[in-house]
Order: structure tokens, then sequence, then C-alpha cells
């Protein structure tokens, strides 16, 4: 799990162009040691929980999160896979509702 600790600038969404997701701050998900972290991109921020799984043969980071889009309580899911050492793509899921892949580069720290 440690690859996945950090913070990950997300570049680019398929279900939302770069000037939507980067409206309020520069969309980032990040991650912690214990597999808590938060992320946010347009005007979606929230908290996320996940652990290491297995899907297809490939190991990937599995994760749930609760956020608060334009001040409504949602809840979800998603995953990341990293795809070269700083880089990763996943999905990010609402319950119910819109589901979008993602990539994302880590952040340098400064």
């Amino acid at each position: 799990m440690k690859e996945y600790v950090g913070t990950w600038r997300i570049t680019e969404m398929e279900e939302w162009d770069k000037q939507y997701i980067d409206m309020e701050i520069k969309a980032y998900i990040q991650i912690d040691k214990k597999g808590y972290g938060s992320f946010q991109f347009a005007v979606v921020s929230g908290s996320i929980n996940g652990e290491m799984d297995e899907f297809g043969g490939e190991k990937r980071f599995a994760f749930t999160r609760e956020e608060n889009e334009e001040y409504d309580q949602v809840s979800g899911s998603g995953w990341l896979k990293l795809v070269k050492k700083n880089e990763l793509i996943g999905r990010i899921k609402f319950h119910s509702g819109d589901s979008s892949l993602f990539k994302a580069r880590r952040k340098r720290a400064s």
C-alpha cells in the first residue's frame, strides 16, 4: 500500500472537463499510510477509507468514501491502480449516481 501514500493531482476525468474539476482548487486525492485520506474535485470534497485488494488478477487500492456535494451528504466507492511509479488511474463512483474514470500524477513535495 505504501506506493499509494501521498498526494496525487487529478489531471483528467472521463466525465468532466479540466476547468470544471479545478473549479475551486486543483483537484487531488490524498492517502495516508493507514488507508485514510481526502479528495476534492469541482464542488465535491470528502474523505476516503481504503485497503489493498485484488481484482482480475491485479492489485489495486479500493476505497469507500463520504463527501459533501454542494452541501448534500453523499457516499460511494472507488479504486486506484498504479500504471507507472508516479501515475495512476482510478474510478470514483457516486452511490446511485455518476461514475468517472480519472488519471492522477503524484504531487511533488514542496
